[in-house]
């Protein structure tokens, strides 16, 4: 019995959503036909009264699966507009066509690198079949975001810090498409998984805002450097010109006495040439 009931269970997860459909839209068998025609004789007896039980509407964006007697009468929903009923034999249950978009609660994750983090995210998704999703699972709504929180934990827990906070679009794309995967047995389509905000701890905070602020001090001391050693080949190369004219230095001398006479100083430095000092230290 229990090896029988494996393989009917594998042989249901390989068949489709229509032909499980078509499984559950068998023969009503005798005495089910017998009721529903008992049913319909009432009905047309009755036609003022029953009348207002009979008609149905449901909106555009809306469609119904009928069932009759508990079976699904139809591979397709009924909709939109009126549509009709047995009374005491059928009952139908709507379902809401729309896009429909949740908040995936905070999930505080471990990443590969063995960081805790908290992200949280927004998944967009509609009911592609409806006859599937009341039929192949209780609550395809409730189900959907529920399956959102563990395959957010699941994909995060491959990646690294680094490619959590840089590769967010890929990650939206690889929680998508295992959703996509998982959904299309009930018949829901997932269009769309945003990653909304990544929140760090307030330790890791600091620690990476010490990091970028020594990394940019580090690349200041190195341009610093760069400029110190580009302005000291320039001065080799100044001295060198003017040490081929000794008039040069001269004319040097004047432009920086005009340079600070310029600004109003009440004391007027005035440098005079080596040559001349060393003339009078020989006497």
């Amino acid at each position: 019995m229990e090896m029988e009931h494996q393989m009917e269970s594998q042989k249901r997860r390989g068949m489709s959503n229509e032909d499980l459909i078509s499984e559950r839209t068998g023969s009503l068998g005798c005495v089910g036909w017998f009721i529903v025609i008992l049913s319909s004789i009432f009905t047309i007896i009755l036609l003022p009264i029953t009348i207002w039980f009979c008609l149905k509407i449901v909106q555009e964006y809306e469609r119904a699966v009928i069932f009759r007697l508990g079976r699904i009468t139809d591979r397709k929903p009924k909709g939109p507009g009126i549509f009709f009923i047995l009374p005491c034999t059928d009952s139908f249950v709507k379902v809401d066509l729309r896009t429909i978009s949740f908040d995936i609660p905070p999930q505080e994750i471990l990443t590969k690198d063995s960081v805790t983090v908290s992200v949280d995210g927004v998944v967009y998704f509609k009911v592609n079949d409806p006859i599937a999703s009341v039929a192949n699972v209780s609550n395809a709504d409730l189900s959907t975001r529920l399956l959102a929180q563990t395959t957010l934990r699941n994909v995060l827990g491959t990646k690294n810090l680094s490619e959590l906070l840089s590769d967010r679009e890929g990650i939206a794309h690889s929680m998508q498409s295992n959703l996509d995967e998982a959904t299309d047995h009930w018949g829901i389509k997932v269009e769309r998984v945003e990653i909304k905000d990544v929140k760090l701890p307030h330790q890791l905070q600091r620690a990476m805002a010490a990091e970028a602020e020594a990394a940019r001090e580090a690349r200041a001391k190195v341009i610093a450097a760069e400029g110190e050693m580009n302005a000291s080949r320039a001065l080799k190369e100044a001295s060198l010109v003017i040490a081929e004219s000794p008039s040069a230095l001269q004319l040097r001398y004047l432009q920086t006495l005009n340079t600070v006479a310029a600004e109003k100083n009440s004391t007027i430095i005035f440098p005079l040439p080596m040559d001349v000092i060393s003339h009078f230290m020989r006497k």
